[in-house]
């Protein structure tokens, strides 16, 4: 079986590194979420407290992730540097074409209904604060997920070609964590409020600069110019899985004809 060698930018590294200590953290909280719960008998935030140093060095993680995002960084996916005005190349057109613009409104819908389902089973006591940080975590693994592999949002919603081209690329952090409006914390609602700035800060650029976020206006969107290369990775990682699908029928069928 021929395995095509993947090579992956140092922007590409980068989501992998933090896929990997975002899982791991995922599984912490889930086991510190049953430990307390459970064995201990008490709430997930009093049992998290008794360990500062633990919400201290989690919480910079996150801070320290999203105030990189107010500034131009090469290690950042373009998806969300084209916001930067030192990323703009201009194509010498003014046609401002972003296409998948009118599905933001339904996006959001989606994702403040969808959260507002577990917001309500919280006020009704049947959710606690440590699922609702549970959820957050297993947000945050998605948010890699949705960059690396599959992205629900860019494949039934907005239809953009790539992550470089992704409307709402920005939203990531205030969606991820949505959940922490319910869980009434100093260090949750400033990783909230801190998003929902990042956020902020991301639409009154679009408002202003358009041609920022267009293809046809901005030339750091082609595909020539991305620093990314995740739809080149993407298909070697389907050329992978097709040939190890391959392989595997092969020896099925190779045993089953040998007995």
């Amino acid at each position: 079986m021929k395995i095509n060698r993947i090579r992956l930018t140092k922007v590409g590294v980068w989501h992998y590194v933090r896929l990997v200590y975002r899982s791991v953290l995922f599984i912490l909280v889930v086991i510190a979420y049953l430990r307390f719960r459970f064995r201990e008998g008490v709430p997930f935030t009093i049992g998290v407290e008794r360990m500062p140093v633990t919400i201290i060095v989690v919480w910079c993680i996150y801070v320290i992730e999203m105030i990189a995002r107010f500034f131009p960084c090469s290690f950042e996916s373009p998806g969300c540097q084209k916001q930067f005005a030192r990323n703009y190349i201009k194509t010498g057109k003014t046609d401002i074409v972003v296409h998948d613009n009118n599905a933001t409104m339904l996006v959001a819908l989606i994702w403040i209904v969808f959260n507002g389902i577990f917001g309500m089973l919280h006020m009704m006591g049947i959710l606690d604060d440590g699922i609702m940080i549970v959820l957050c975590s297993a947000y945050s693994v998605c948010d890699m997920i949705c960059i690396l592999f599959f992205c629900p949002f860019q494949s039934w919603f907005l239809k953009n070609k790539c992550c470089s081209a992704c409307r709402i690329y920005n939203w990531d952090y205030a969606m991820m964590f949505t959940p922490l409006f319910f869980v009434s914390k100093t260090y949750t609602w400033s990783l909230l409020l801190l998003s929902v700035a990042l956020l902020a800060r991301w639409e009154i650029t679009f408002y202003r600069h358009p041609e920022r976020f267009s293809e046809a206006t901005n030339d750091y969107l082609r595909c020539a110019n991305c620093t990314e290369k995740l739809c080149t990775h993407k298909r070697q990682l389907k050329s992978l899985w097709k040939q190890i699908e391959e392989y595997t029928q092969e020896r099925v069928r190779r045993l089953s004809s040998d007995q």
